[in-house]
């Protein structure tokens, strides 16, 4: 491989003008491709196979014409102290609210609170329901300004008005805000890193075509594959984080090249033969994550999974192409002030196996070497002390009291739990088929009934039927709040018990809700946790076992991303679950884990662990094959790679904290935990307990058995047939373009 790759980075670098136009020509037609493609259409199947998605279903097909995903606004009074939202005053303001906004546009109903019995016991809160005929996304800013101008109607009368649902649902921020400051951390890193502009510029301007590349590919394909922006934010932000890291480590082995005296085009072949080898294994490894996805059975994050791993494949190819490509063109531009200053460096300077050029690595290395034992305990420990709170997992969709409080979803969230009590932001809704009983109406009543008899339930309301009479809808009150373990424990119950009530009545039913779909959800993606695991460290650890004909340091590998996983679910366990440190962080209410969390924590991050993995340890394997003793090979790595790791887990790290700032907790919880992982992995894993395995193990870390080495193909990573050229056998001019000898 080191060789096709080699030769494919000296032809992109010798042909430089042709693939730049080919990229380019590439960007520009997926972008018009996806300026003129169809919007994307959602399907509105979260996790088939759940009951609280089958019984979703059934509701669609058993009442026709509902349309389930039409926005809709709960409108919560609150009267002040001393005054009843009965009073009449109180009761005027409330239902002129109610007449305006059901004469609006796009209003399919609206319920006035003293019509449906939905004044709280003591007369201190009531609420209206509002349904509209279009999604929340498809309401026009005339509906809302309706909406808005009768709540600040009804404030003047003195009454404590919010809206809850999803009609006034504040939106996230901008992606690109989050992306932005990560771009900004990223530049500042690579300058720091390179001393250069351009060798700081140029991994930006190559991750920022891949990004542009993947994102306008998302669009293009929306409608043909159910693919969205909201799909494509994954791809996003994986894509712009390896796509720095990808060419960051090409262009940093092209400057080593060519302070060895190589020239251009030279320089830029072993590059993309040594540190392309790395590239792509890297690659492989965060697409064999970033696939695996689809196994866990959401369509959505398998969506997510593959749109992401087109961005990562396009990634690694820019890396191998565009980036020697451009290097062609400004062949001196990305070296250091004092390559540049020299016609001609020493040979071999800094070439690692005499023990000169030391640098932080280098001591790095050696402190590590001396004391292997203390080091290895102290990153183990400390990130078992870390994982601790991971036991205490509890996952589940946060909703409205994760919001920050000044919005007014969160208040009137918080209004309804006060006047109604907690369980009423979380109702089970039940759908009864009643096609196999003689009465349907009594069957569905002694359902209700029986239900509504269940230990936590608080109440139950009036079924409702569908057109043909067979089958009805009704809602049950829990005693306790949507996240809390006893509704839970509720569903369960009411599940569990449903036998005898379906045998004695001749019907059958189940239990959905946006609290029950939580639930489901949060199991199955508990179920299927363990195989994907399975699924992607069986196959990294095929695909390390090539990469670095070793059985041990694949191991190592997995353990290590084991260790910095779990702590980085610790630690999100112990901010967004717990509440520790939560507030420096925006976290308004701390509460379950959202579902999809620990999964696609797991899914991300391994990717990114093999990452490091691949391109420190293939440096290190790379010093050994060449002859270096194995403690000497440990210190020759981190001496050309550990500057380059860093930079590489600083700009993760800039580009998943960027999403911190975000006000959706969901999308905060999803950047603190990828930048903490990579932070646990790339600096304690990777850097620390990695070099005091491999010192402890010397020799043996490279063990394989004879069997085993004959049968696995030889990829050469390290480049090996690129050293044993013979030298001389091409010569370059001063631009870099091949001459006869």
């Amino acid at each position: 491989m080191a060789t096709f790759l080699y030769r494919l980075g000296q032809s992109a670098f010798r042909r430089r003008r042709t693939v730049v136009l080919l990229w380019l020509a590439v960007l520009a037609a997926v972008g018009a491709a996806a300026a003129t493609a169809p919007a994307a259409t959602d399907d509105g199947s979260f996790m088939p196979g759940i009951e609280a998605q089958k019984a979703f279903d059934l509701m669609e097909q058993r009442f026709p014409g509902s349309d389930s995903d039409g926005a809709d606004a709960r409108i919560v009074f609150v009267a002040p102290d001393g005054r009843k939202v009965t009073g009449a005053d109180s009761r005027a303001a409330v239902d002129g609210l109610v007449d305006e906004v059901g004469a609006g546009a796009q209003v399919a109903g609206a319920v006035s609170p003293f019509s449906a019995d939905a004044v709280s016991r003591d007369a201190s809160t009531a609420y209206a329901t509002v349904s509209y005929t279009v999604k929340a996304a498809d309401l026009t800013d005339a509906t809302r300004q309706t909406l808005e101008r009768a709540v600040e109607e009804a404030r003047d009368s003195g009454l404590t008005v919010e809206v809850g649902g999803t009609a006034l649902a504040t939106q996230p921020a901008a992606g690109g805000v989050a992306e932005g400051i990560g771009v900004a951390v990223a530049a500042v890193v690579l300058l720091i890193t390179f001393g250069s502009m351009a060798a700081a510029g140029l991994p930006l301007l190559t991750a920022l075509i891949g990004v542009g590349i993947a994102m306008a590919s998302v669009l293009a394909l929306g409608s043909t594959f159910g693919l969205s922006m909201t799909t494509g934010t994954l791809a996003s932000m994986l894509g712009l984080a390896v796509g720095i890291d990808y060419a960051l480590f090409v262009i940093s082995r092209y400057r080593e090249e060519r302070a060895k005296g190589r020239a251009p085009q030279e320089a830029a072949g072993l590059a993309t033969g040594t540190a392309g080898s790395a590239v792509v294994f890297a690659g492989l490894t965060v697409v064999i994550a970033l696939a695996g996805l689809s196994v866990v059975g959401v369509p959505m994050l398998t969506k997510m999974g593959v749109s992401a791993a087109g961005a990562v494949v396009v990634a690694v190819l820019i890396a191998l192409t565009l980036v020697p490509a451009l290097l062609g063109m400004w062949p001196d531009a990305v070296l250091s002030r004092s390559t540049r200053r020299s016609r001609r460096t020493r040979a071999g300077a800094g070439t690692g196996t005499d023990g000169s050029g030391v640098n932080g690595g280098t001591r790095w290395a050696r402190f590590v070497l001396r004391r292997p034992v203390p080091v290895l305990l102290a990153g183990v420990a400390g990130l078992g002390v870390l994982a601790l709170p991971a036991a205490d997992l509890q996952m589940g969709m946060p909703g409205a009291e994760a919001k920050p409080v000044s919005t007014t979803e969160r208040r009137a969230f918080d209004a309804l739990a006060d006047g109604f009590g907690p369980g009423f932001n979380g109702p089970l809704t039940l759908v009864v088929d009643a096609r196999g009983a003689a009465d349907p109406k009594s069957a569905v009543a002694s359902v209700a009934s029986e239900v509504g008899a269940t230990d936590g339930v608080v109440s139950v309301s009036t079924a409702r039927f569908n057109p043909a009479g067979d089958t009805a809808v009704f809602s049950a009150v829990p005693s306790t709040g949507p996240n809390d373990e006893a509704t839970k424990e509720l569903v369960h119950t009411i599940r569990g018990e449903r036998s005898a009530t379906e045998s004695s009545t001749g019907t059958t039913f189940e239990v959905t809700g946006s609290t029950a779909m939580n639930i489901d959800v949060a199991q199955a993606l508990q179920d299927a946790l363990l195989p994907y695991l399975t699924v992607i460290v069986g196959l990294a650890f095929v695909l390390l076992l090539v990469v670095f004909r070793s059985v041990l340091v694949p191991v190592k590998a997995a353990l290590g991303f084991l260790l910095s996983v779990l702590a980085a679910l610790g630690s999100v366990v112990a901010v967004f679950q717990w509440g520790w440190g939560a507030g420096l962080l925006g976290v308004e209410q701390p509460g379950p884990i959202m579902s999809l969390m620990p999964i696609f924590l797991v899914g991300i991050v391994f990717g990114l662990a093999m990452d490091y993995e691949v391109f420190l340890v293939a440096r290190i394997r790379e010093a050994h094959v060449h002859g270096d003793r194995p403690a000497q090979a440990v210190v020759t790595g981190f001496r050309h790679s550990a500057r380059v790791v860093v930079a590489a887990a600083l700009i993760m790290i800039a580009v998943f904290s960027g999403f911190v700032a975000s006000t959706e907790s969901m999308v905060k919880t999803i950047g603190f935990g990828l930048a903490i992982a990579v932070l646990f992995d790339a600096f304690v894993v990777r850097m620390a307990i990695v070099p005091a395995v491999l010192a402890l193990l010397g020799d043996r870390a490279w063990w394989l058995p004879r069997w085993l080495d004959r049968a696995l193909p030889d990829v050469d990573v390290e480049g090996a047939a690129l050293h044993a050229r013979p030298s001389g056998d091409e010569r370059h001019d001063a631009a870099g373009e091949p001459v006869r000898v």
